[in-house]
């Protein structure tokens, strides 16, 4: 049995919305044994001083795009071996900012469930992640150029299928157009609500949940009346909305980075000019949504959409400033990336949160990000199952 105390360190309690001074993480086995101050070091049992420094739950983001390198102009014609070199780089960012875990919504050819699986198995040094393989969309929809394009219910339904018989955790359908994709609008719907229901019918027979790129109101409120788990983006939204989500136990997932880093870089860095077009006009709406979900208690998950342009996979923490910057404490936005995900993902019972009895996944910090949410940008050691697998 390997055991290691964690000494030295500011503890946050994300349930609790506390920080335990000066305190002590036991681990044994790679499982949290106890929290506290003044704890008992066992015989033998490895000592790591973290000095002073801030020890959050590993972080979550739960709207990756592994496969995807955040350019300013993607072609999707890289071939799979070099998809998957550049994923593993990918990973290895996530792992060096704090991140331990990740849900990952929209891959290429399968190849985000082998490397699923390659991590489930000890293959590889990464987080722990879900995956939903490629998305569902209509034909020439927002992703067709590497979801699976699908038309009318049934053909819905067994595209569903294919992702959960290549190994998908999630099923992701496309009810709206979105800003990367020429020719299609955010607003405006695309799998109906009976297209809709029938992948996430299938999902929901097999225990995998979904989730939907919604932006528009209209596609947003088909995903929710056809059984959506979480809206990813939902850039409009009104009141009716967060009601039902509150109702029903579905999550908001905002990735207001994505929209920022293209707006920031804009076609001067390269990118295509109707990407811009689109995001401008919806920026503002996505904020406003934001504030006004977040003020009405809609469950809040961490989701960056890293992958799109400029939106690194080492950006993860730069959603919880803008969070902060909507109107969210710094304790808030670190929930919605901790405990807030973990229940997204239905893994709270072992991780989220720095309790005994949960795997001991850390992300720890020089600064105080309850204090300062931009410390949270500085990760300085990232522990899975109790060991370092990155250190600054």
């Amino acid at each position: 049995m390997k055991t290691v105390v964690f000494q030295n360190a500011n503890i946050v309690d994300v349930e609790a919305g506390s920080v335990l001074a000066g305190g002590s993480i036991l681990v044994e086995d790679g499982v949290i044994k106890e929290v506290g101050k003044d704890l008992q070091c066992p015989a033998g049992a490895e000592v790591i001083d973290l000095e002073g420094s801030t020890v959050l739950p590993g972080l979550f983001n739960c709207h990756t795009h592994m496969n995807l390198a955040p350019v300013a102009a993607p072609t999707y014609t890289e071939s799979d071996a070099e998809v998957t070199m550049m994923s593993l780089h990918h990973l290895d960012q996530f792992t060096q900012s704090g991140v331990t875990f990740i849900r990952d919504v929209g891959g290429i050819n399968s190849i985000d469930i082998d490397i699923r699986n390659a991590v489930a198995a000890g293959k590889l040094v990464a987080p722990d992640m879900q995956v939903s393989g490629k998305c569902i969309c209509m034909t020439g929809g927002h992703g067709w150029t590497m979801g699976r394009e699908a038309d009318g219910p049934d053909d819905c339904r067994k595209a569903a299928r294919e992702q959960l018989r290549a190994g998908a955790d999630w099923v992701k359908v496309m009810a709206t157009g979105g800003v990367m994709t020429k020719g299609v609008e955010p607003g405006s719907p695309q799998l109906n609500e009976d297209e809709l229901r029938a992948a996430i019918e299938e999902a929901h027979k097999v225990g995998a949940k979904t989730c939907t790129h919604a932006q528009g109101m209209t596609g947003i409120k088909n995903a929710l009346r056809a059984g959506i788990d979480s809206i990813e983006h939902g850039f409009f939204m009104d009141d009716w909305c967060f009601d039902y989500m509150k109702e029903n136990n579905v999550f908001y997932v905002p990735t207001l980075a994505a929209v920022h880093w293209i707006v920031v870089n804009g076609t001067k860095a390269g990118i295509a000019d109707y990407v811009v077009r689109k995001a401008e006009g919806a920026v503002e709406a996505h904020m406003d949504t934001f504030k006004r979900a977040h003020q009405a208690g809609v469950k809040i998950a961490l989701g960056t959409d890293a992958g799109t342009p400029f939106n690194g996979h080492d950006k993860t923490a730069y959603e919880m400033v803008l969070m902060v910057k909507a109107g969210m404490t710094p304790m808030e936005a670190i929930r919605t990336g901790t405990i807030n995900a973990a229940e997204l993902c239905g893994v709270q019972d072992s991780l989220g949160s720095i309790k005994p009895g949960k795997k001991a996944h850390f992300a720890i910090f020089a600064g105080d990000p309850t204090k300062d949410i931009e410390a949270a940008m500085d990760c300085k050691m990232t522990v899975k199952n109790g060991e370092i697998i990155y250190r600054a």
